[in-house]
């Protein structure tokens, strides 16, 4: 799975001004430990400020740390449970499950952890149409060395 297949618009079923895709589309893209739906975007709706997906983490994966520059995201988690180690050097936690809402602020650390028995799921939306292009990679103790 890449982070950029084939052409997304593909995808969409458009109305007149009204753009859908039917059941989110296939999960074939993925970064950071991190499977997607095709969901909504610039890529494929010509969206200039918002962006909204399903995101899938597997049993145990972590989604390294990272930077949102310049963008906010909430999430409302559907399924499983998250822990986000957050902060300067990560050093606060908060854990969240299925049926929370999360807004995370630009420019804040963080790494996203599936502490859950099963699957994580979460709708994503970001402030931003790219969705991940800007993204900044944090230091983390658990990134695996290249």
């Amino acid at each position: 799975m890449s982070n950029e297949p084939e052409d997304l618009k593909q995808y969409v079923e458009s109305h007149g001004g009204i753009h859908a895709v039917r059941g989110g589309g296939p999960t074939n893209r993925s970064w950071n430990g991190i499977r997607y739906k095709t969901g909504l975007s610039g890529k494929n709706v010509g969206s200039q400020n918002l962006s909204m997906n399903v995101a899938t983490v597997p049993p145990g994966a972590i989604a390294y740390a990272h930077i949102h520059d310049g963008f906010e995201v909430m999430l409302f988690i559907l399924k499983g449970k998250v822990r986000h180690e957050y902060g300067e050097g990560l050093v606060h936690s908060v854990d969240h499950e299925a049926g929370d809402f999360i807004y995370i602020e630009p420019g804040i650390p963080h790494e996203v952890f599936n502490i859950g028995d099963g699957e994580l799921q979460a709708v994503v939306a970001r402030s931003a149409a790219d969705e991940w292009d800007k993204i900044v990679d944090y230091p983390s103790p658990n990134r695996p060395v290249d």
